[in-house]
């Protein structure tokens, strides 16, 4: 029962990171990118995967220069493997966040003129989507893949 309660508890650093991440939507991106980073340094290099993933993926729309945005990216894509490497392989939401992290490495190497890279990841993106369920979230990372498609020529 006490093993039930526990997993029915919520995940207080990933709480943590969507209240900043609320900050960083509401428009405070320089005082989000800060609590990004503090948060970063509590959970360390080899913190729990998952969180690396997530805060990695959230920290990298706070930079503003492309190559430490895609520097974050590809801590979040790591974290993530490491995720999908483990026993069992990756459990479904992970699967489900591939297309996404992939895509936005796109963007980046699109950023910082590497079209190449670029279409690499979006073609990565496009193959890891059949993991997204159809509902809005899953719609919009497939509409963004399609847009840069579109705008690489592929």
């Amino acid at each position: 029962m006490a093993e039930r309660q526990e997993q029915a508890a919520p995940d207080d650093v990933l709480t943590r990171i969507g209240k900043v991440v609320m900050l960083h939507h509401g428009g405070d991106r320089e005082e989000a990118r800060s609590r990004f980073l503090d948060l970063w340094a509590e959970i360390g290099e080899d913190g729990d995967p998952v969180h690396r993933c997530t805060l990695a993926h959230y920290l990298a729309d706070t930079q503003d220069d492309p190559g430490d945005e895609l520097a974050w990216d590809l801590r979040a894509l790591s974290a993530a493997e490491e995720l999908a490497d483990g026993p069992g392989g990756a459990p479904s939401g992970v699967r489900g966040f591939f297309p996404s992290l992939h895509l936005n490495l796109a963007a980046d190497y699109v950023k910082l003129g590497r079209e190449e890279a670029a279409r690499s990841h979006v073609r990565r993106a496009r193959r890891a989507a059949g993991a997204l369920s159809d509902d809005p979230y899953g719609d919009g990372v497939r509409a963004a893949i399609r847009r840069l498609e579109l705008r690489l020529g592929d």
